[in-house]
């Protein structure tokens, strides 16, 4: 079952995703992200900035072909 991480805010460079996240649901660090399709983006390495609205950096495996404001999955269990 997959569970809403994210959207993505910025991309930076082309294997480098920044999303908005919900503080009241977390992912997990290190937590594979996925798209809408469940093909896998990337890992979830850093959870950073305000404790009300904090964002997440995602380290793509390859090129990056997610665009902005695309939402991420992560994997429930």
């Amino acid at each position: 079952m997959m569970k809403i991480a994210g959207r993505v805010r910025n991309i930076c460079g082309e294997k480098t995703v920044v999303m908005a996240i919900d503080a009241g649901q977390l992912p997990r660090l290190h937590s594979e992200v996925f798209d809408r399709k469940q093909k896998s983006v990337g890992k979830l390495v850093e959870v950073f900035g305000n404790i009300k609205s904090p964002y997440a950096l995602v380290v793509c495996g390859g090129r990056c072909e997610c665009d902005v404001g695309d939402e991420l999955y992560t994997n429930t269990g």
